[in-house]
C-alpha cells in the first residue's frame, strides 16, 4: 500500500468530526458548540506547551454547571466513539487490500503467504493436508465487563460504519454522496440523543443474548465467507480439496455458565440459556432452509432421495419443508421450555446429526446428478454453519471456584456421618473420590437435599450438574474449575457429575490461575495421570486453561508472562510422554496486563509444540466487537486463527537457548520482587487506588452481570483482574501492565554481557519479542501528566502523594529503559498506524481526564447529584473508548 495508507482513515475522522459538529451546533447551540471546541483547541495545546494550558482548561471547566459539564463530556466521548468506527472501518479498507495485495509488506501474514512459506520450507502437501483436516480453533466468548457501549448504540455505529463504506465507492455520483452524508449525519444525531449510559445491569440471560446477538448479525455470515476464502487459498496450493462439511473453527461461550464469583449465574439461567440458544439456532437454520427453498427448484434427483420423497417434479422442495416444519416444532418446543408452557406437538430436532442427515441427503442428490455448482452454493453455507454452530448454537462451558466444589462433597460427607471432606488431607480426598467414581451405588438420597446440610451454594452447585444431566452433552463444552490447585479439585467435579447423573460427562478443565498455580500445574496434571481410572477417562485428549488476568494481577505482567510461558511447555511435555493429545484454553483479555496481543504475535510466541494444531481461547468485552462485531472484519480475524494456528504447529519458534531461558529468570524475579513490593507490601496502594482513580465509581457502571469484587470489603487480592486493569486505565498509569518490568531491564541494561543477551532475545526468541512489542504499546498509552491531574484534584494526602511520585518515576524510568533496549528513541516508531490513533485521540481524551477528576471530586462532596453521576458515567465510557481497551 501506499506510503500515505493511513489518509482515507484521517478523511473519514475528519468527515465524522465535522458531522458531529453540525450536530452540536443544531441540537445545543453555538453557546455548547463554542466551549466544546475552546476545550479542544486547548487540549491540543497542552500536548506541546506544558502546564499552561492545562491551567486553562481547569478554568474552562471549574465553572461550568452540572447540565453543561454532562453535555461536554458527551461531545468528547461520541467523537471517541465515531473515531473507532472509522479505525474499524480502515481495518475493513486494509483487508480489502491485504487480499487484493496478499505481498504487500504493510498487510498482515494472510493463509496465502503461510502456505507459501511452508512450501518454501519443504512441507509437503500432505503433511499440510493431514494437519488442516484436525485443525481445531475454538474461540469462548465471554461475559467479562470490558464492553461499556450500550447494544443500541452499537447497531448505530454498524450502520455509520455502513454508510462510511458506501461512501468509499469511487464510482457514486454527487448526489448519491449528499445522500450519504445526509443519513451520516442522521445516524450521528440519533446516537448524539440517545443516552449512552446503560442504566440497568444486565442480567447473565441479556448478556448471553448478546452473545447471540454477534453471532445472528456477523458470524453467521462471516463464517462460510471464510471457509470460501480458504478453499480458494487451498486451490491454489494445489492441494486435495478437504471434506465439503470441514469447518475448523468453533464457537462457545460462558454467557449464562460462568458462575465463577457470579451469584447472579444460577442452574436456572444456564438451563434457559442453553434453551434460548437451540431457539436461536432454530431461527437461524429457518432463514437459511427458507433460501434454499426459493433456490432448489431443480427437478433431477438421485435414486437415493427420489426413493425418501416419492416421484415429485420438486424433490429438494419436498425435503425442505418437512426440515422446516421440524425446525418450526423445534423453535416452538423452545420458547415453550423458557415459559413454563406445555410442550407443542410435532417432531423437531433433538441432535445436529438428524438435520445433517437431511442436508446431506440433499447435497449428495445433487452432486450425483451433475448439479454439484448448486450444491457448493448456498447448501454448503448451510452445512458448514451446522458443522460450526450446531443446533445449540454454541457450546456453553461451566465455571465454578473449586472451593464450592469441596463445599458441596463436605457437606455430602458429614451428611454420610463419614467426617468432613475439607479437613481431610490430598490422600484422604483422593481415596474417597477415586473409590465413589468407581462405585455403582448412589451416593447420597433425596433426604440429604431435605436436609439443613444442604445449603443454598450447596444445592445450585448439585442443581448445576443436574442441568447438565438433562440438557444431554450436544449443547455443553468443558467444566472450567477456577483456583484449581489439586488432582482433587479435578476429581471432585468428576464425582459430582456422577452424583446428578450426567450419562455424557463435560469433559473437566483445571484453571491454573495464580503464580504458585502455574508452577505446579504440571506436576498436578502428571499426579493425575498416575492415577489409571483417569488417564483412562482422558485417552482421548485433555484440556487445561491458562489463566492470564489473576497471575498478572498476582506476579504482574512479565513475571506471570513467563510462568504461563513454562507452565505450558512443561504440560505439553507431560502430556507427550503419556501419548495424550493436549488442548490448551487460553484464558486472554482484551488488555495487555490480561493476555492481550494481535493472534499471530500471540500463538507464535508459545512454547514449541504448544499449539499442535489445536487451540482455545476466550474472546472477551469490547474484543469481541472490535473483532467479530463485522462480518468483513470477524471473517478476516478468523482467518487469521487459522493461519497462526497452522503456522503455529508446522513451524513452530525453537526451544529458548539456555542463556535466554537464564536471562528470562532473572528477569522475572527482579519483575515480581518489584511488582509485589507496591501491589502488596506499600500500605499506601489500595488507598491511592480508592481516592486517584475511579474504582469506587466504577460499581455504579451498569458494565456486567457479575460483582465487582469476588468478596466485599478486602483490599486488592479481592478485586477481580478487570476492575483492577480498569481503574489504572483510567487515569492512563497502566500500572499492572509495567509495574516491575523498569527494575528488571535496568539490572540487565547494566551489564554490557546481560544487555547483549536481552537484545538478542528481542530480535530472534518470538515470545520476548511479544512482550517487548506488547509493554511498548501499552506505555505509548500511558501519561504521567494525566495521572497527576488526578492527585492534585482528589488528595492531599503525604503518603498518596509520595506513592504517585514514586510510580509516575518508575514509569518514566521503564519508558527509558525500553528505549534502551529497542533502540527506537521514540515509542512506536515501528508501529505508525497505532502512534498515529493515539494522537489524534489526546485532545479528546485529555477533556475527558480532567473532568472525570473534576467530578469525582464534586460527587464525593455531595450525598446526591444525577446530573454529575452521569457526566463520570460517561467520562468513564469515554476514556475506555479513548484507549480501545478498558480491562
Amino acid at each position: 500500500m501506499s506510503q500515505d495508507q493511513n489518509a482515507p482513515l484521517r478523511e473519514d475522522v475528519r468527515l465524522l468530526g465535522e458531522e458531529l459538529g453540525a450536530v452540536l451546533r443544531e441540537q445545543a447551540g453555538e453557546a455548547l458548540f463554542d466551549t466544546v471546541e475552546t476545550i479542544r483547541q486547548v487540549a491540543v495545546e497542552s500536548r506541546g506547551q506544558g502546564e499552561m494550558p492545562v491551567k486553562r482548561l481547569r478554568q474552562l471547566l471549574r465553572p461550568l454547571d452540572d447540565e453543561t459539564l454532562l453535555e461536554v463530556a458527551r461531545a468528547f466521548s461520541q467523537f471517541l466513539n465515531l473515531a473507532n468506527i472509522a479505525e474499524q472501518r480502515h481495518r475493513e479498507r486494509l483487508h480489502r487490500h491485504h487480499q487484493r495485495y496478499p505481498g504487500d509488506p504493510d498487510t498482515d501474514r494472510s493463509l496465502r503467504q503461510v502456505l507459501a512459506e511452508l512450501r518454501n520450507a519443504g512441507i509437503g502437501r500432505e503433511k499440510i493436508r493431514s494437519v488442516l483436516e484436525n485443525l481445531s480453533v475454538e474461540l469462548v466468548l465471554t461475559a467479562h465487563p470490558t464492553e461499556v457501549t450500550r447494544r443500541t448504540l452499537i447497531r448505530k455505529y454498524d450502520r455509520i460504519a455502513d454508510l462510511l463504506a458506501d461512501l468509499d465507492r469511487p464510482d457514486r455520483t454527487e448526489e448519491e454522496k449528499d445522500r450519504l452524508r445526509r443519513l451520516l449525519r442522521e445516524q450521528i444525531l440519533s446516537a448524539w440523543s440517545t443516552d449512552e449510559i446503560r442504566r440497568e445491569r444486565p442480567t447473565p440471560v441479556d448478556e448471553a443474548k448478546w452473545g447471540f446477538a454477534t453471532i445472528e448479525q456477523s458470524l453467521w455470515q462471516a463464517l462460510p465467507r471464510v471457509m470460501r476464502g480458504i478453499d480458494a487459498e487451498l486451490k491454489r496450493e494445489g492441494l486435495e480439496s478437504l471434506p465439503a462439511d470441514w469447518v475448523p473453527i468453533r464457537f462457545a461461550s460462558w454467557m449464562g455458565g460462568d458462575r465463577d464469583g457470579n451469584p447472579n449465574v444460577t442452574a436456572a439461567v444456564t438451563r434457559k440459556v442453553l434453551l434460548l440458544a437451540r431457539w436461536m439456532a432454530a431461527d437461524l437454520y429457518l432463514r437459511d432452509v427458507e433460501n434454499l427453498l426459493a433456490d432448489l427448484s431443480m427437478h433431477k434427483a438421485s435414486d437415493e432421495l427420489l426413493a425418501y420423497t416419492g416421484p415429485s417434479h420438486e424433490p429438494y422442495r419436498l425435503v425442505l419443508r418437512r426440515v422446516r416444519n421440524r425446525l418450526r416444532n423445534t423453535r416452538a418446543r423452545m420458547e415453550a421450555l423458557v415459559n413454563g408452557a406445555p410442550e407443542p406437538q410435532g417432531e423437531g430436532y433433538t441432535s445436529g446429526q438428524q438435520l445433517l442427515d437431511e442436508l446431506n441427503r440433499i447435497d449428495r442428490s445433487l452432486r450425483e446428478v451433475g448439479l454439484a455448482a448448486i450444491a457448493d452454493g448456498q447448501l454448503k453455507d448451510t452445512l458448514r454453519r451446522l458443522n460450526c454452530f450446531g443446533i445449540t448454537l454454541l457450546r456453553l462451558d461451566i465455571r465454578q471456584e473449586s472451593t464450592r466444589h469441596s463445599e458441596a462433597l463436605d457437606a455430602i460427607t458429614r451428611y454420610l456421618a463419614l467426617g468432613s471432606y475439607t479437613e481431610w488431607d490430598e490422600e484422604q480426598k483422593q481415596q474417597f473420590l477415586l473409590a465413589e467414581l468407581e462405585s455403582r451405588r448412589p451416593l447420597v438420597d433425596e433426604g440429604f437435599y431435605r436436609s439443613d446440610l444442604c445449603s443454598e451454594e450447596v444445592r445450585e452447585v448439585l442443581d448445576t450438574c443436574r442441568v447438565i444431566a438433562e440438557q444431554g452433552p450436544e449443547g455443553l463444552g468443558a467444566y472450567v474449575i477456577s483456583m484449581a490447585e489439586k488432582p482433587s479439585d479435578v476429581l471432585a467435579v468428576m464425582l459430582l457429575q456422577k452424583i446428578a447423573g450426567v450419562r455424557a460427562p463435560m469433559r473437566v478443565v483445571p484453571l491454573f490461575e495464580t503464580l504458585d498455580d502455574l508452577n505446579s500445574a504440571a506436576d498436578t496434571m502428571s499426579a493425575l495421570l498416575d492415577i489409571p481410572l483417569y488417564k483412562e477417562r482422558v485417552r482421548a485428549g485433555q484440556e487445561v486453561m491458562i489463566g492470564y488476568s489473576d497471575s498478572a494481577k498476582d506476579a504482574g505482567f512479565l513475571g506471570a508472562a513467563w510462568a504461563q510461558f513454562r507452565a505450558q511447555e512443561r504440560l505439553t511435555a507431560v502430556f507427550r510422554e503419556q501419548g495424550i493429545p493436549l488442548t490448551l484454553f487460553h484464558g486472554r483479555g482484551g488488555s495487555i496486563s490480561r493476555g492481550g496481543s494481535p493472534t499471530r504475535m500471540a500463538l507464535l510466541s508459545q512454547p514449541p509444540g504448544a499449539v499442535a494444531g489445536r487451540i482455545r481461547v476466550t474472546e472477551q468485552g469490547e474484543m469481541i466487537r472490535f473483532k467479530y462485531g463485522r462480518p468483513a472484519v470477524a471473517a478476516y480475524n478468523l482467518e487469521q486463527y487459522v493461519a497462526a494456528t497452522l503456522e503455529a504447529t508446522l513451524v513452530p519458534p525453537a526451544a529458548p537457548r539456555p542463556e535466554w531461558r537464564a536471562e528470562m529468570e532473572r528477569l522475572a524475579e527482579v519483575s515480581v520482587e518489584g511488582y509485589r513490593k507496591v501491589v502488596r507490601d506499600d500500605p499506601a496502594l489500595v488507598a491511592y487506588l480508592r481516592t486517584v482513580t475511579p474504582e469506587t465509581e466504577l460499581s455504579r457502571l451498569a458494565l456486567g452481570s457479575r460483582p465487582a469484587r469476588r468478596k466485599p470489603g478486602g483490599g486488592v487480592e479481592t478485586l477481580r483482574a478487570i476492575p483492577w486493569v480498569f481503574a489504572w486505565t483510567q487515569i492512563r498509569l497502566m500500572l499492572p501492565a509495567w509495574l516491575g518490568i523498569g527494575a528488571a531491564l535496568d539490572r540487565a541494561l547494566a551489564s554490557r554481557e546481560e544487555t547483549e543477551v536481552v537484545r538478542e532475545m528481542n530480535a530472534q526468541w518470538p515470545f520476548f519479542q511479544g512482550l517487548v512489542d506488547m509493554l511498548e504499546m501499552v506505555l505509548a498509552k500511558t501519561d504521567t501528566r494525566v495521572a497527576s491531574w488526578y492527585e492534585e484534584r482528589l488528595t492531599d494526602d503525604e503518603e498518596l502523594l509520595r506513592l504517585g511520585d514514586t510510580l509516575r518515576k518508575q514509569l518514566a524510568h521503564t519508558v527509558d529503559a525500553l528505549r534502551c533496549l529497542t533502540g527506537r528513541d521514540s515509542l512506536l516508531d515501528n508501529n505508525p498506524v497505532m502512534r498515529w490513533s493515539i494522537r489524534v485521540r489526546d485532545p479528546y481524551t485529555d477533556p475527558l481526564h480532567l473532568l472525570q477528576a473534576e467530578l469525582m471530586a464534586r460527587l464525593r462532596e455531595r450525598e446526591s447529584a444525577p446530573l454529575l453521576e452521569s457526566a463520570l458515567m460517561v467520562t468513564i465510557a469515554g476514556i475506555a473508548a479513548g484507549m480501545r481497551n478498558t480491562g
